[in-house]
């Protein structure tokens, strides 16, 4: 699974997703709002930049994937943007609480291995009245899909380098303390197992 995770892996989400006009969409609205000083869970290849607004200069960004970095890095370089790249995972972030506006997460609470620490330290890092801005995919509403998500669950783990399809996002964001401003469920063009979304706003209530 490390030459999987590390080096076809990468290569492979980064092919299929970098052209896909749905994806680029849903990214764009996403960070939309992005503002102050931004960091950005699950990096990844590094998609998100071209869809921030001009405003935005310089993020920090997490993702424990060295694959998945050295892609970021040539896409940083020729969009000439500043970004802080730690190789590090969610649940344990070296930052200093109340030091970021905005924190961004997209497509990646499905796949950090204890989603509740990572959420947790998202509170954590975020100033009071601070944004947590998110695009993810996740439980179903429809008991017969979501039924279907638990049993294919342990093979799509496997698969996708741990993606979990069954983890309900809107209440994991809630439990770890943060207040949800805005959220819809925009309708994706793929199996129903994987296509239900949330995209949305969450806040960190002041103390």
């Amino acid at each position: 699974m490390g030459y999987w995770s590390n080096s076809i892996f990468p290569r492979f989400l980064d092919w299929a997703a970098r052209d896909n006009d749905e994806l680029k969409t849903l990214r764009t609205r996403a960070v939309a709002s992005a503002q102050g000083r931004i960091l950005e869970l699950g990096f990844g290849t590094g998609l998100n930049l071209p869809h921030y607004p001009p405003s935005v200069k310089a993020i920090v960004a997490v993702d424990p994937n060295p694959g998945m970095a050295a892609i970021a890095l040539r896409r940083m370089n020729d969009l000439g943007m500043a970004v802080t790249h730690h190789q590090i995972s969610a649940e344990s972030l070296p930052f200093d609480a109340g030091s970021f506006d905005s924190v961004v997460s997209t497509l990646t609470l499905c796949s950090i291995p204890d989603v509740c620490a990572a959420l947790s330290e998202v509170r954590r890092v975020l100033r009071p009245g601070g944004q947590f801005l998110f695009f993810e995919h996740g439980r179903h509403p429809d008991p017969g899909v979501s039924k279907w998500q638990d049993r294919l669950n342990p093979l799509w783990k496997r698969v996708f380098d741990g993606c979990q399809i069954n983890r309900d996002v809107p209440q994991l964001i809630r439990n770890a303390g943060l207040s949800l401003t805005t959220i819809e469920h925009p309708t994706m063009r793929m199996p129903r197992v994987a296509a239900y979304a949330s995209l949305g706003r969450a806040e960190r209530p002041a103390d």
